[in-house]
């Protein structure tokens, strides 16, 4: 019998798996952000703005063409959390951003 400190158990399925199968998982469950034009993006990422676009709840527009420095990928395969000096906890869509 094998030492249980050698699986983990995996929460989502409720089974204990190896460290490969983990591994394996844990990778394939990653999930794959695109800019507009195809580009993946990825943690710390300088993306630029493809239109206008209005702020919800800020009453502002940012410009095409702004850039946002140090994105965050959120987990979500369209939305990327970024700061700008004037709005606080902005996401955005990656279908509107272009990875400079």
């Amino acid at each position: 019998m094998t030492d249980s400190g050698d699986y983990v158990y995996d929460e989502a399925t409720g089974e204990w798996l190896s460290p490969e199968e983990a591994a394996a998982g844990a990778e394939a469950s990653q999930v794959v952000v695109r800019d507009a034009v195809g580009n993946t993006l990825a943690d710390g990422d300088s993306v630029t703005l493809i239109k206008d676009l209005a702020v919800k709840g800020a009453g502002q527009t940012l410009k095409r063409g702004t850039v946002i420095k140090s994105i965050r990928l959120t987990g979500d395969d369209q939305e990327i959390d970024c700061r700008h000096p004037i709005i606080k906890g902005l996401v955005l869509r990656a279908e509107f951003v272009r990875k400079v």
